[in-house]
């Protein structure tokens, strides 16, 4: 069996704050623990109602010292809103407080709309120095050198495994070359999942930090007692894409019981292809879904998504998920 995993952004939904996503991602991180789950990944976004896992590693900094064994890490830190060395710096932090269960994903698009994006950056205008800051931030956690002039303080020689995320072929080439471990976003981008994943596998090298290729794909599995039930669940995150290409984000939508006459034809149509690798049903048809997909692109790990507005729901769903996936391998 390969192990599963959580992505979570901290969701927002109506008639709720910032505090309570917050209480519900721990509370959903511990039960993830104690359920089995490899990993629990944050990412990093600003500027969306919907969304309040903006300060990734303070989030993660919470959940790592909430639970006791599952890694915690960024899904991920969009690299260029920050300098490597303040990466460096708070990545140092937290493994040094957490050993041994800090994960460090690096994507390199901005995680917002461009107005926000320069009010992030500031001074720096583009993505283009990436792999360049990808490079300076691992020599941050290489072992301190005798005249080393600037070191991560902690950081230097403390071994966080980095990882880099994408949605194209950029980062899997970047990967490839550099022997770093890889996550795709097949969960809201999957048109170039395959052709990633196999330029991913097919030009790896060998690294210090990685001696064969190791790539996640993301899904988003919707898990409920019935498959009625899940798709009506899956309505939120449905709307919550519509509201978003609308220009119109906002907290997550409580379902509705008829999406179509929410979304127009265009609008179903871009939703549905964007959420392609998505399993929506009991937990029979979760394990059928959650098996072929990896059959089908046979990856090292699967990590999951649920935008589900309901607290409750999105706990059963996880829990169904991985219960689902044990009986996979128990077969």
């Amino acid at each position: 069996m390969i192990p599963l995993s959580i992505l979570d952004l901290a969701p927002v939904c109506e008639g709720s704050t910032p505090q309570q996503a917050f209480a519900n991602m721990l509370e959903l991180a511990q039960h993830a623990d104690r359920w089995g789950y490899h990993r629990y990944w944050l990412a990093e976004h600003h500027n969306m109602p919907g969304i309040a896992s903006a300060a990734t590693s303070v989030l993660i900094g919470h959940v790592a010292g909430g639970t006791s064994r599952i890694r915690v890490g960024s899904g991920g830190v969009m690299l260029p809103n920050h300098s490597p060395l303040q990466v460096a710096e708070q990545f140092g932090t937290l493994a040094s407080l957490y050993p041994d269960r800090i994960d460090l994903g690096l994507g390199r698009a901005p995680g917002t709309d461009q107005p926000t994006a320069r009010a992030l950056r500031r001074y720096f205008d583009s993505a283009d120095q990436f792999p360049q800051d990808v490079a300076e931030l691992l020599h941050y956690f290489a072992p301190v050198q005798p005249g080393q002039t600037v070191q991560a303080v902690p950081g230097g020689g403390i071994p966080v495994p980095v990882w880099l995320l994408g949605s194209s072929l950029f980062s899997a080439r970047l990967a490839a070359q550099m022997g770093l471990p890889f996550a795709f976003a097949s969960h809201f981008a999957p048109d170039a999942m395959d052709e990633a994943l196999a330029l991913y596998r097919r030009d790896f090298r060998p690294s210090e930090h990685l001696q064969q290729p190791y790539a996640i794909l993301a899904l988003n599995v919707v898990a409920s007692d019935s498959e009625a039930e899940s798709k009506r669940l899956f309505t939120s995150q449905q709307q919550a894409f519509v509201n978003l290409r609308r220009g119109t984000p906002g907290r997550i939508p409580a379902p509705v019981d008829d999406i179509e006459a929410f979304w127009a034809p265009h609008e179903k149509a871009g939703v549905e292809r964007a959420l392609a690798c998505s399993i929506v049903g009991d937990a029979e048809q979760v394990a059928e879904g959650l098996l072929a997909f990896v059959e089908r692109h046979r990856p090292d790990e699967m990590m999951l998504a649920a935008n589900i507005y309901d607290p409750a729901a999105r706990l059963r769903s996880f829990d169904l998920a991985m219960q689902a996936w044990q009986r996979v391998g128990a077969a």
